[in-house]
């Protein structure tokens, strides 16, 4: 369906989304921009992409990921507004700026054009990541080509736009607590002796592993957590030293903080 794909920024997010693109074997078709060339060289080099600019993708492009950061995408637009406007063929906007609505983000290009917006996390570059979207003014054969073409991403999962934003909160800033999960637990197992080379895999595959078996059971935490909590045992002093420092709250005003910042950054 999309003959040519265009990102333009290749920072961090858009590097994951890129990557998952090209893993699923569309890299000849994708071509990048960057004002550090140093981040698309392994692409063009790994999956034979192609170095570009904003206004030739914005030109030229079917598909065009709009992966710069919110406070720059304006500017951005605005550059690019004219090569949009003088297109007389069928494109596809693709934005993953937090807090920007579609609305907005079409009212910085200048235009009405087809749009979907994503929010991706980190974990896109390894094919385990979480992908929120949602669309406006696209064709039906549109939406399935996108998602299969981040298919080998993670978990792509349309949702409403007026929920993306507390969405997003749990699944693009997860990744930076869940980290922190690690690395305090495997402290915790430094503490108690153990190599911290082998206290960090053990952490982080207990966490991974306890999401997968989410995942695949939809069983409650609840129950998953009572199961390890044999009466009387060691496992339930952990989760009582837990409860006594606020854990929970902790998370959950972890995640409303985000959500706070993402409703600031829409002025």
């Amino acid at each position: 369906m999309f003959n040519k794909i265009g990102f333009i920024g290749c920072g961090n997010m858009g590097s994951a989304i890129a990557k998952a693109v090209c893993e699923n074997g569309y890299g000849k078709k994708v071509c990048l921009a960057d004002p550090d060339k140093d981040k698309t060289k392994d692409f063009v080099e790994k999956y034979g992409c192609k170095s570009s600019t904003n206004k030739k993708i914005a030109a030229e492009c079917d598909l065009i990921f709009l992966a710069v950061k919110p406070q720059v995408m304006a500017d951005m637009l605005k550059s690019i507004a004219p090569d949009l406007k003088k297109r007389t063929d069928r494109f596809v906007l693709v934005s993953m700026a937090a807090g920007l609505s579609m609305d907005t983000i079409l009212k910085m290009a200048s235009g009405k054009y087809p749009i979907i917006r994503i929010m991706p996390n980190t974990p896109v570059s390894i094919g385990q990541g979480m992908i929120l979207m949602c669309n406006k003014g696209t064709a039906e054969e549109e939406t399935n080509s996108f998602r299969k073409l981040l298919d080998k991403g993670g978990i792509i999962d349309e949702i409403p736009e007026d929920k993306i934003d507390a969405a997003s909160a749990v699944s693009g800033c997860g990744p930076a607590f869940v980290a922190m999960m690690i690395e305090s637990i495997a402290d915790g197992g430094v503490a108690c002796g153990l190599p911290r080379d082998k206290a960090l895999l053990y952490a982080a595959q207990t966490i991974q592993g306890v999401g997968s078996m989410y995942i695949q059971s939809k069983e409650h935490p609840e129950v998953m957590k009572d199961k390890v909590c044999s009466p009387g045992g060691t496992t339930i002093q952990g989760v009582r030293a837990l409860e006594n420092r606020k854990f929970r709250s902790a998370c959950m005003e972890a995640v409303i903080a985000s959500y706070n910042k993402t409703i600031e950054l829409k002025g």
